[in-house]
């Protein structure tokens, strides 16, 4: 085999390798459920714009924890009144994460231990719904 060739060959496995590779991560992954974690927080003090803003910020700073994919921190939208609109919470946290693993070891996270000794104070009601894809 000359000089070209064999380079040739061995560019040829490498890519191909590394294809087969990439191809089997995915077929792994593929079987994790993501998951859903959704927080609604009611008040102590319901009219308190200040205390919202304590708690907002509060779960903010969940986001350093390094399983959570993605954050989304809400306070009551002004949509259309209906019956099964649920409008008597105040602040809600919606995370997402790659599988169940990833939210235990959110749960025992030391920031996530932090923010409760820090903000429990400001609520009097937690309410949380867990999902994973279906």
């Amino acid at each position: 085999m000359n000089p070209t060739s064999r380079r040739k060959f061995i560019a040829t496995t490498a890519i191909l390798g590394t294809g087969i590779a990439s191809s089997a991560m995915a077929v792994i992954t593929t079987d994790k459920k993501q998951l859903v974690h959704h927080v609604f927080f009611w008040l102590k003090n319901p009219d308190s714009i200040d205390d919202r803003n304590q708690l907002v910020e509060g779960v903010k700073t969940l986001s350093k924890i390094e399983t959570i994919r993605k954050l989304h921190v809400g306070v009551l939208a002004s949509t259309e009144k209906r019956d099964v609109v649920d409008t008597s919470w105040h602040v809600s946290e919606l995370m997402f994460f790659d599988d169940l693993q990833s939210q235990a070891t959110y749960q025992t996270h030391p920031i996530h231990l932090a923010f409760i000794e820090k903000y429990s104070h400001l609520w009097a009601k937690v309410v949380v719904y867990d999902a994973v894809e279906a």
